[in-house]
């Protein structure tokens, strides 16, 4: 199958044009003339998962790989190498980032995972919840099989529920729930958090994203070519 159908049908299920702009989603190595016969699915490209790749083929990674432009491509950064290794076994690699958290993910997450109802608005998935604080945080840690829990707790009583897989935590100030889910949360952020009324639950970037690879194979499923699951790894342990 040409590289360029499986683009364009990534572009239906996902339109790239609803990435951010400073996102870069799309076709980030290869040629649409491609002929792709196995397609491997992750959440972030690493060594592992190109060395595990056949020739020839297509990766499809939540995370892209390139964010800023290149002044030379030399192995000297995790970008550039991984770069070279791409190229060196002629697989080609597509990123589906923003558009993907907006379309599939955060809902994903809520519903099928946390068991969320609610609604989706742009990078938030809102839901009501109407549960005590502890109980609540409980149950998240229990679904996305959490080892740890670092929160901020400022309601005792959980009404409304806002998350965003990922990173979310620049959209705090659009937040109008009691609690908000995200991950990678720092210390300052928190604070703010505390200031605004707000509490949170750290759930992670991994943790929080790496059903990807799951979601995305059953929207490849009716797709002539070979899907298989080659998910990356966390690069944190938690003792």
């Amino acid at each position: 199958m040409k590289l360029k159908k499986i683009y364009d049908f990534l572009n239906e299920i996902s339109p790239f044009e609803l990435q951010e702009e400073w996102d870069n989603s799309g076709l980030l190595v290869g040629s649409y003339e491609n002929e792709i016969e196995k397609v491997y699915l992750t959440l972030d490209l690493d060594e592992e998962v190109i060395e595990n790749a056949d020739e020839n083929s297509l990766i499809i990674a939540h995370h892209p790989l390139i964010f800023k432009p290149l002044k030379n491509v030399i192995p000297t950064s995790f970008s550039t190498k991984l770069l070279i290794k791409l190229i060196q076994k002629n697989i080609s690699f597509i990123a589906m980032h923003t558009n993907f958290d907006k379309t599939h993910l955060n809902r994903f997450v809520a519903e099928e995972i946390l068991g969320l109802k609610g609604e989706s608005f742009d990078f938030i998935y809102r839901a009501e919840v109407n549960k005590p604080f502890g109980e609540f945080a409980e149950e998240i840690r229990n679904r996305l099989n959490l080892t740890c829990l670092k929160t901020v707790k400022y309601h005792n009583f959980i009404k409304t529920v806002s998350l965003t897989t990922g990173a979310g935590m620049s959209l705090l100030p659009y937040v109008k729930s009691d609690l908000f889910l995200t991950g990678d949360i720092k210390y300052h952020e928190a604070m703010d958090a505390k200031v605004r009324g707000v509490s949170l639950i750290d759930i992670g970037h991994y943790e929080s994203e790496k059903f990807f690879a799951d979601i995305m194979g059953k929207e490849l499923k009716d797709l002539a070519v070979e899907v298989i699951k080659s998910n990356s790894k966390n690069p944190f342990i938690y003792n």
